[in-house]
């Protein structure tokens, strides 16, 4: 819900509205800008996109969810059972025979076909295939996190820049206005109607505008690389978004936000699934107290000869080939106390996954808590300083005015402007960190889509 037109502030500052767009045009010269170049103007919306679309460390996420599944789809397959071959040829430096018969010829080849199914393994392979899975989960949560992560990040680089830019603009106003009173001021003096000193004072603050105006340059500048760097472009390509200054309150209270941020933030699901990998961790490593069964059945074929199928039965055999099945368990009985250590290792692991759960719990109060704090903050701020920008300007409009009458001071004047020009910047900042501020609360609860 809105709480005030979009077009107040404009109402608010049609004086300083009527030279904004020269200046915003000498800003761009001055940042080295050149107006042939095609610039790419943004909205909000478009910035998040092109920046989940472009980020790095979500490609990376992505990666790692898509290696995560594969792991998985491995670890099912040691549930079934598996199949092996093999062929070996030998020839000996002549053959043997015994009571006549052929017992080992010059050309011997054997030909063997395994199918292996574990029958038993302590649960081995479960805990494996479950920690597998767990893992995928994992990775899918925590790329779902880094998403959420980027968009709050381009709604701040975005808001970032919106903010810079009224700033710069306000203090490029600044020196205009500060301009045009050192002339009147030299003028005054020249004719006598002002001290020297008073023509001082409007050099110093024409002097320390031009340096706040150097600062608000700078800092725009910053904000327009870290922008081009979230979206990977060009470090110094130009940067034009289009301004949102309608803003709307913020309706929720903070055990809502709480509790939103319960049922919402994947970091608290990861620290759950943390918790269930470390504890099939403890159960896989109890399976070593257990023996592994597994059956195999086997197909041999053992003749004279190179190649399969064209020779003779080996000794007193009457036919070449068979087949056999066996059960082997094995059991290892005594380690030197290895499994143990082991398992007490992985309990200790266990218990650090709980207490580490809890410490996200805890830091994700805290952050709520913070950022609806300051989301409150600057909402008050805001509504604190509409008035006083309209204030501040009729100051000014009254004190230029009484100045060019001769009833006011070059310091009434000076006055006047700085004090305008910190209240035009003090609504800025309020606005716009409420709007960084709420992105920011909205991360804080999980969510990435915000009214």
């Amino acid at each position: 819900m809105n709480t005030r037109e979009p077009t107040r502030i404009e109402t608010m500052t049609l004086q300083y509205r009527l030279p904004a767009a020269a200046a915003l045009l000498a800003m761009l010269f001055i940042l080295g800008v050149p107006f042939s170049a095609a610039a790419e103007t943004f909205f909000l919306e478009q910035t998040i996109q092109t920046a989940l679309k472009e980020n790095l460390d979500l490609k990376i996420a992505s990666e790692e969810t898509q290696a995560a599944e594969y792991t998985r789809k491995a670890r099912q397959t040691e549930f079934f059972p598996t199949f092996s071959a093999s062929y070996e040829y030998t020839y000996h430096d002549q053959e043997r025979r015994y009571l006549g018969a052929l017992t080992r010829p010059q050309d011997e080849n054997s030909v063997a076909a395994t199918i292996s199914q574990p029958l038993f393994t302590g649960l081995a392979i479960t805990n494996q295939y479950k920690i597998a899975e767990l893992g995928s989960d994992l990775a899918r949560h925590r790329q779902q996190t880094a998403q959420r992560d980027i968009i709050f990040e381009a709604r701040n680089a975005y808001f970032s820049i919106l903010k810079a830019e009224k700033i710069a603009v306000v203090a490029e106003q600044a020196v205009e206005q500060l301009t045009a009173n050192h002339k009147v001021a030299r003028d005054f003096y020249q004719v006598g109607m002002i001290p020297y000193n008073d023509l001082l004072k409007t050099e110093v603050e024409l002097a320390n505008a031009r340096q706040d105006r150097i600062v608000a340059e700078n800092r725009l500048k910053i904000s327009q690389t870290n922008f081009n760097k979230l979206l990977r472009r060009p470090i110094n390509a130009p940067v034009t978004l289009v301004d949102i200054q309608d803003y709307s309150t913020l309706e929720l209270d903070l055990e809502t936000c709480l509790e939103t941020a319960k049922k919402e933030r994947k970091e608290l699901v990861v620290g759950d699934l943390q918790v269930e990998v470390a504890a099939r961790e403890v159960e896989l490593t109890q399976s070593s107290y257990f023996p592994t069964i597994t059956l195999e059945g086997t197909y041999f074929r053992n003749e004279t000869g190179y190649a399969v199928g064209s020779g003779e039965p080996i000794g007193f055999a009457d036919d070449p080939d068979g087949w056999d099945i066996s059960m082997m368990a094995t059991w290892e009985l005594f380690k030197w106390g290895k499994t143990n250590s082991s398992v007490r290792e992985k309990l200790s692991r266990l218990s650090q996954s709980r207490h580490r759960r809890s410490q996200i719990e805890d830091a994700i109060e805290l952050e709520v808590k913070e950022a609806y704090l300051r989301t409150q903050d600057s909402e008050s701020n805001i509504r604190a300083v509409e008035k006083a920008v309209e204030q501040a300007k009729e100051n000014f409009r009254i004190t230029e005015q009484r100045y060019t009458e001769q009833m006011a001071t070059t310091t009434d004047v000076l006055d006047a402007q700085t004090l305008l020009s910190r209240t035009l910047t003090n609504y800025y900042n309020a606005l716009y960190d409420f709007k960084i501020s709420k992105a920011s609360l909205y991360r804080a609860m999980g969510l990435e889509k915000m009214p």
